[in-house]
């Protein structure tokens, strides 16, 4: 399918390029690890430049403090799932398959059928491989079981085939394939978007005369059901940087910033859950400034998201197919 961009969040993404991303002063050269995600290495000089232009809200690619770089999404680029989404935002690339299985509901919740994350760092660098990806893949599940607590962010009523005894088990599987910053923000937008891509076969109960049941799958490769995710909330990481706070922020970024703040948040701007991460601290002034702008920068997130979504899906079986490998 055609891939759709978008410069989510902010006119000024993808612009002019200012300063350096190496350097070439010969001073002290400090590591971090930036969420147990592969290090990056800076000099004492580059993260001087990152926050003095943070604080004048020009960041080293051009961009203001709530732009987002530009991201591409494509959807149903995996043949063998039942949904399946791409994104590239800046250098992270996140690929998203969905499966539905049958199984059984859970016995807190007879009637409805769940959803479950597994995820996969460790093609994206040497150093994510063995319990490094493990730890990293946890956390991301962890997160997005949280965000998707929520009682209405999708409808899993709907996937009850038959209460206390089959649902439909959707199987998210998620695979890192470059980390280039901001990774929860990525992974929520390919995890939407393969929700939106998702056909999930319709059923039928049959019951014989002794009272067996039967679950009959319609031939019809055209004839399912779709959810909805107008409720599916999207991640708004918001990086504090010196005295003021970034979205979508960089690796590089990410290695000046102490703590930052995920802010799920609904396409009606209705704020789910929210996570601090890292190291340092967060004053409550600062974080009701983050949550407001979570609010703001993650319903234009929503809009600039389903308008590629609804552009492609109007392309019907005539658009181009791209794939994963195209």
């Amino acid at each position: 399918m055609d891939t759709g961009s978008f410069p989510a969040a902010g006119g000024r993404a993808g612009g002019w390029k200012a300063g350096r991303q190496g350097g070439s002063v010969a001073l002290r050269r400090c590591r971090r690890e930036v969420a147990g995600m592969a290090s990056v290495v800076l000099s004492e000089a580059e993260k001087l430049y990152i926050v003095h232009g943070v604080q004048e809200d020009l960041r080293v690619d051009g961009r203001g403090c709530e732009d987002y770089r530009c991201a591409e999404v494509e959807t149903d680029v995996v043949s063998n799932t039942s949904g399946s989404a791409r994104v590239k935002l800046g250098e992270t690339d996140i690929l998203v398959g969905i499966k539905a299985e049958m199984g059984t509901p859970k016995l807190e919740k007879p009637d409805e059928g769940y959803l479950e994350f597994f995820v996969d760092c460790s093609s994206n660098s040497p150093e994510l491989e063995g319990r490094g990806g493990e730890e990293l893949g946890t956390d991301i599940a962890n997160t997005l079981y949280r965000v998707f607590s929520c009682e209405n962010s999708v409808d899993l009523k709907s996937l009850c085939i038959n209460p206390k005894e089959h649902c439909w088990v959707l199987y998210v599987d998620i695979l890192l394939l470059e980390c280039g910053g901001n990774i929860f923000d990525a992974i929520s937008i390919a995890v939407k978007a393969a929700l939106f891509n998702t056909r999930i076969p319709k059923v039928r109960v049959l019951e014989d005369e002794e009272g067996t049941k039967e679950i009959e799958l319609s031939d019809d490769p055209y004839d399912c059901i779709r959810l909805s995710v107008d409720e599916v909330p999207c991640i708004v990481t918001l990086s504090k940087i010196g005295y003021r706070h970034v979205v979508d922020a960089t690796l590089q970024e990410e290695a000046c910033s102490l703590a930052s703040l995920l802010i799920s948040v609904t396409s009606k701007g209705a704020i789910t859950s929210m996570k601090k991460v890292g190291k340092g601290s967060l004053d409550p002034e600062s974080i009701f400034e983050m949550m407001e702008t979570g609010q703001r920068v993650g319903k234009s997130l929503h809009i600039a998201l389903q308008k590629i979504l609804d552009e492609e899906e109007s392309l019907g079986t005539s658009r181009p197919k791209v794939g994963f490998l195209g």
